[in-house]
């Protein structure tokens, strides 16, 4: 059964590929060459496999170059609509930080229009109080003189009286020293009169006064109400977006907040909060809502103080591309996030701090370590060059060292890590809680 097998797949494989013969001819003979069933499948099989093997190549390099092509071009259009939106968002953060100086402008020039207001109706209510108690000693002055006078006029008919008596009794004539007396309380009588009046008239004059001082109180009073609204909406719209930044880092806002305090808490320095004079009594409801404003300017001082010590910041302004964001990644966890931009670009501190490293450390390369306050702590790795020196304190936006690709690198890129007390964080929460405020 085999053999039979075997001659039915040969006489198959001869009706397929009869023998043929390749003739060599020379000069002086001819010869061929005998190419069997065996021999031209061997060969048909081999030519087969070898164009199709070309084909299947030529497909995979063309699919690879057009994947490649339309990967590039996908990434040159993310990274033209990535600068894009950082362009939108440095313009719009330009201009919300001109908004907030031109607030704080108006605010000051508020506050000192205020002050002066305040100055001039605490000078108002003196006068008013002056002239009040001028009135009342002009008052009793008056009383005093009438009492005089109605005196001087009850002794006047008593000595007329007597004088009446005497004449009619003997005729005898008025003493000179009496008639002295008679002219001399005529005259007191009409120098109380011209008092009296005199009197009356200024009085008259002092209630005038006082009402028209009650009148510009009022009209003071309500310009008053009208510039404190304003300072407290200016106020609010400053102070808010810093509130919100803060609590949306998930950073404790009320400890920061008193560790600023505690810090600058110098006596007259900027963060005192003015208190208007009461002259020892009670606080009038302008001075307490004027104090509620200062408080609060206060608070956003201290938010402005913070600001700079927390990594606020961007820690690359050039032109960038994120490759890596926080989180795991290849089975392990990546504790920071990744901008890739070309070599040597600017790396900037996102904070104020003091650096605690600068060298290489292991994977990360030439990298530089910042300390900041709040239990904060920046890294900056993979760097081609470092600019800055152990125990150098550095302000936000100071040049650190240059981008590179030391250490475990792939490529050019800034390795960014914010860790807070020890632990590592996602730096992007903090740049993205900024996007508000600058």
């Amino acid at each position: 059964m085999r053999i039979g097998l075997s001659h039915r797949l040969h006489a198959a494989l001869e009706r397929a590929f009869p023998e043929q013969r390749i003739f060599l001819r020379s000069e002086n003979e001819t010869k061929f060459i005998r190419l069997g069933p065996g021999t031209q499948l061997v060969a048909w099989t081999g030519s087969t496999a070898f164009v199709a093997w070309t084909i299947i190549a030529t497909a995979i390099l063309l699919m690879d170059s057009i994947g490649s092509g339309s990967l590039r071009d996908q990434a040159a259009r993310e990274q033209a609509l990535y600068e894009q939106r950082l362009n939108a968002l440095s313009q719009d953060r330009d201009h919300r930080a001109e908004e907030a100086r031109q607030a704080q402008e108006r605010f000051n020039a508020a506050l000192a229009q205020v002050s002066a207001m305040q100055s001039a109706l605490l000078s108002s209510e003196d006068r008013r109080k002056e002239l009040e108690t001028g009135i009342d000693v002009i008052q009793a002055t008056l009383r005093r003189t009438m009492k005089e006078r109605d005196a001087a006029r009850a002794e006047t008919e008593v000595a007329l009286a007597d004088l009446g008596a005497n004449g009619a009794n003997g005729g005898e004539e008025v003493p000179a020293d009496v008639e002295k007396t008679v002219d001399f309380l005529a005259m007191a009588l009409n120098g109380a009169a011209a008092e009296r009046d005199l009197m009356a008239h200024a009085a008259a004059e002092a209630a005038l006064e006082k009402d028209r001082l009650i009148v510009e109180a009022k009209m003071m009073e309500q310009r008053n109400a009208q510039i404190f609204s304003q300072l407290e909406d200016a106020v609010s719209i400053s102070l808010t977006p810093l509130d919100k930044m803060f609590r949306a880092a998930g950073l404790p806002t009320e400890t920061i907040l008193e560790s600023v305090r505690r810090g600058y808490s110098g006596q007259g320095g900027p963060l005192t909060p003015l208190k208007f004079s009461t002259k020892g009594k009670d606080a009038d409801p302008d001075s307490l809502r004027a104090n509620s404003i200062l408080e609060r300017m206060d608070r956003m001082n201290l938010y402005r103080i913070a600001l700079q010590k927390t990594p606020f910041a961007m820690p690359v302004k050039s032109a960038f591309r994120f490759t890596s964001g926080f989180g795991p990644r290849w089975g392990r966890m990546h504790n920071g996030t990744d901008f890739a931009a070309s070599h040597g670009t600017p790396i900037y501190s996102t904070a104020d701090g003091v650096v605690i490293h600068a060298g290489r450390q292991s994977g990360y390369g030439l990298m530089v370590k910042i300390q900041h306050e709040f239990g904060i702590e920046t890294r900056y790795a993979h760097m081609s060059k470092i600019r800055v020196n152990v125990g150098q304190r550095v302000s936000r936006g100071d040049r650190i060292g240059d981008m590179g690709s030391t250490g475990r690198s792939t490529g050019v890129h800034l390795h960014y890590e914010v860790r807070v007390g020890g632990k590592p964080v996602n730096p992007m929460t903090y740049i993205k809680a900024a996007r508000d405020v600058f």
